[in-house]
């Protein structure tokens, strides 16, 4: 799977060394909660597009790039507030998760996004929460959705 990506970013990540800080932006949206979360893995609130998104300690393993099935990808949250358990403990299904990737200077211009992931498998304790990130599997689906039979599209016979 290519990726489109700026100039700027390239040459940061194939430099032996780069004055640019990359910041991991996640969005965890569900219909039962009131407002989305929003967490960022640099030091300090940013602002993108408009949306505050709270520095919050946390591990995410980028979507992986397999042939035979769906991306898959991690995530652990510190459990240092208990907002992200109560949310949680709140949602009747999987949480929609988004992840974008921008440059601490240009926090607007999203250099890399991972979009429509749900977490699931969600476990937690004193210290961490975390879950797999996967997307809904079509593979499966059958295609055409329906049976073009006489009884349901007499048209067709």
């Amino acid at each position: 799977m290519t990726r489109n990506v700026s100039a700027e970013l390239k040459q940061a990540v194939y430099a032996q060394g780069t004055e640019h800080e990359f910041v991991v932006l996640i969005t965890m949206d569900h219909a039962d909660l009131e407002e989305a979360i929003r967490v960022n893995s640099s030091g300090a609130s940013i602002v993108h597009n408009g949306d505050t998104y709270v520095a919050f300690p946390f591990e995410v393993i980028l979507p992986d790039d397999v042939d035979d099935r769906p991306p898959r990808a991690k995530l652990r949250i510190d459990n240092i507030s208990r907002e992200i358990v109560l949310a949680i403990r709140t949602i009747s299904s999987a949480p929609r998760v988004t992840i974008r990737i921008v440059m601490a200077e240009t926090p607007d211009v999203v250099e890399a996004e991972f979009l429509d992931f749900r977490l699931s498998n969600i476990t937690y304790d004193q210290l961490t929460v975390e879950g797999d990130l996967t997307l809904e599997e079509f593979i499966g689906e059958p295609y055409p959705a329906r049976v073009f039979s006489p009884a349901d599209f007499p048209g067709l016979f």
